[in-house]
């Protein structure tokens, strides 16, 4: 994965991240509109058959995007362990009808 900046001030950031799609942009767009420092939060993948996707986030000058970007990855992160130890809790209760 790579990450390259196309756009950057102080409360705005446009990044190209190669090798994410849908999959990855979508959880960190929830998690960015999540955040109350956000104005805006989104992203587009220009073509379906390139594994590549822009990342656009504008906060309200409180936090620097850079700042919520980490924040956001962090609590994917958190998401993904919480995730996996229910899924392993359900897994080892389950029992066929």
């Amino acid at each position: 994965m790579k990450v390259n900046f196309q756009k950057k001030t102080d409360n705005e950031l446009k990044i190209e991240v190669e090798g994410a799609g849908h999959s990855l942009l979508n959880v960190l767009q929830k998690m960015l509109l999540e955040d109350e420092t956000i104005e805006m939060a989104g992203y587009h993948v220009p073509h379906p058959l390139i594994d590549s996707g822009i990342l656009y986030v504008h906060t309200k000058g409180k936090q620097s995007p850079e700042t919520v970007i980490v924040e956001a990855t962090k609590k994917v992160l958190d998401l993904s362990k919480d995730f996996e130890k229910s899924f392993k809790k359900a897994s080892k209760s389950w029992k066929p009808e």
